[in-house]
């Protein structure tokens, strides 16, 4: 007698396709007026979103029933070809430079961004590694040091684009990974205090920096400039009120909020569904980032475990800075919301990994 194979989290999965379909609508909402103005078409963005959703949605279906112990046997090579497409990306004539990144590999319009397989890569990778039952993860030297040189490695190349958003949701991730295979406290806060030190580097190195940060404080000293896409999405924000503008009603998206179809479509659906449709959305990443970690705790295998982490960790790490930003609690740093905002690699790549999220949970007690 066959053994029927457990279904996967309803929950989850009603996250995933309401949070996708949300998206769906506010990118032809947010992006209209960008298409017609730039292509001449105001389905531009959303059509190509629809492609992108079918893709990842596809994607998603292949890794939700693909047993998720294949991927423990191939993450090493998945992180060696990461790290190559990381080094291809950054050859001058090779990467494409968008938003003022050298970030995309790919012909015209058609590309992939690195950094986002990056992220997947390192969960899957470091899940296998800190799994290990030989691994003493409470050894500073032989335990701590060699993952988070290699998450170090891997930021540094992200940041050579530069791509700070990237590079810091794929560091958050693989924290929480580290942090929960059992790393000590103390040695995290020595970490920390290097990653301060990190910080203050960067900003040295390219003053563009300083400005965001001064402007996150006090967007108003630079209105039309580095404070100007603060006010701007606060400008949409604050006219939601409770219910909003309606529905494709948004001010704001006609050349005020730059990009209003990625980086700050939160902005664009808090002024249309108001206060009540952001709560939704919120409501919903929250179910999908417990239903996660309820996987991890409840599933009886190490590698599983640390892998459900790392996805959930993932979105919890760009939903909570992505509307940060959106909302002026952060400095503006380029990230899409997962699930929400346009966007090729960072949609079809969070569609594959909710997908092994999926396959998790139909082992999880």
């Amino acid at each position: 007698m066959n053994k029927t194979r457990p279904a996967p989290d309803l929950w989850l999965l009603i996250c995933i396709l309401g949070l996708l379909t949300i998206g769906i609508v506010m990118v032809y909402s947010a992006g209209s007026v960008l298409g017609f103005h730039d292509y001449g078409d105001s389905y531009y963005f959303v059509k190509r979103q629809l492609l992108f959703a079918g893709l990842g949605l596809i994607s998603m279906f292949i890794t939700a029933n693909v047993d998720y112990h294949f991927w423990h046997k191939y993450a090493k090579i998945g992180l060696l070809v990461c790290f190559v497409l990381l080094i291809i990306v950054l050859i001058p004539g090779i990467g494409n430079v968008r938003g003022g990144a050298r970030s995309w590999l790919g012909i015209s319009s058609f590309g992939i961004q690195p950094s986002e397989f990056m992220k997947l890569g390192m969960i899957l990778f470091l899940a296998k590694w800190l799994s290990h039952e030989q691994f003493d993860i409470t050894s500073f030297t032989k335990g701590l040091l060699p993952p988070l040189g290699l998450i170090g490695t891997a930021f540094g190349l992200i940041m050579l684009q530069p791509d700070l958003g990237t590079g810091t949701v794929m560091l958050g991730a693989s924290l929480m990974i580290v942090f929960t295979a059992g790393a000590k406290l103390k040695h995290l806060a020595l970490f920390g205090l290097a990653g301060v030190v990190g910080f203050a580097g960067l900003i040295i190195a390219a003053p563009y920096r300083l400005l965001r940060i001064t402007a996150f404080l006090d967007p108003w000293s630079d209105p039309l400039g580095a404070g100007y896409q603060i006010i701007q999405s606060l400008y949409a924000v604050g006219p939601g009120g409770l219910g909003g503008l309606g529905l494709g009603m948004s001010r704001q998206k006609y050349s005020y909020v730059p990009e209003p179809q990625t980086d700050f479509i939160f902005s664009i659906l808090a002024e249309e569904l108001g206060f009540v449709g952001g709560l939704i959305v919120l409501l919903l990443f929250l179910i999908l980032v417990w239903r996660g970690m309820r996987i991890a705790m409840t599933i009886q295998n190490g590698f599983g475990s640390l892998l459900a982490v790392g996805i959930a960790g993932m979105v919890a790490v760009q939903v909570i800075i992505n509307i940060g930003v959106v909302i002026g609690l952060m400095p503006v740093t380029g990230i899409t919301l997962p699930l929400i905002s346009y966007g090729g690699s960072s949609l079809t790549l969070m569609l594959t990994a909710l997908g092994i999220l999926l396959n998790l949970s139909r082992y999880a007690r």
